[in-house]
């Protein structure tokens, strides 16, 4: 029984370095997972394309865009870390496997499209691979704006106007996103057509 002036604790956490060791190790490796499934998906999607276009090509371009969607924010969370105190935690660990899902549909819709594109190449038409991916990034543009304006700016109110505890989240998913869009139409589509090209 607790008297008057007392002070009764009622929960304690704490998070020692074997704590943050297994938090590290198992991220690390539900992201690894997450990329060898990613990899398998477009291997099995795209396995039509592989007269016609290199499926290794497709893969590494996507992971390596992948990798970039993932870096970078991770990187800003570590400098917040060091000048402002932010952890990383089981929350960013969902943030970025969250993007990672979220990005790969981007780079699977401008993907798909340039399939659609070889293929009515492979019945006449002489367009050259880098016309093709350019004209495909053109025709899925419009709707992967639209797509990554609506996660940003959803995310932007949970940011400004949400608790404290999913702050970060939200945070970690603009960054994502944004990338995400930018590395489907900057980093992985010229990176196809370059390993391609190989």
């Amino acid at each position: 029984e607790v008297k008057e002036g007392e002070i009764e604790e009622k929960r304690f956490d704490s998070i020692g370095p074997a704590v943050g060791k297994e938090l590290r190790n198992k991220s690390f490796i539900a992201i690894g997972i997450m990329l060898i499934s990613i990899a398998a998906y477009m291997t099995f999607v795209f396995r039509k394309l592989s007269g016609t276009l290199s499926l290794l090509a497709m893969n590494i371009s996507t992971l390596i865009a992948l990798l970039h969607d993932i870096v970078i924010p991770m990187s800003i969370f570590a400098l917040l870390g060091h000048y402002y105190n932010v952890q990383i935690n089981a929350v960013f660990v969902a943030a970025v496997l969250t993007i990672l899902g979220y990005t790969v549909s981007d780079k699977v819709v401008i993907f798909d499209r340039v399939r659609e594109n070889v293929l009515k190449r492979a019945r006449g038409s002489k367009e050259d691979l880098g016309d093709i991916v350019h004209k495909s990034v053109m025709q899925t543009l419009v709707r992967s704006i639209n797509n990554t304006l609506t996660v940003i700016l959803s995310s932007a109110a949970i940011y400004l106007f949400g608790g404290e505890s999913i702050r970060y989240f939200a945070l970690a998913l603009i960054l994502g996103v944004f990338l995400g869009a930018y590395s489907s139409i900057f980093v992985a589509s010229p990176l196809l057509v370059w390993w391609s090209r190989k």
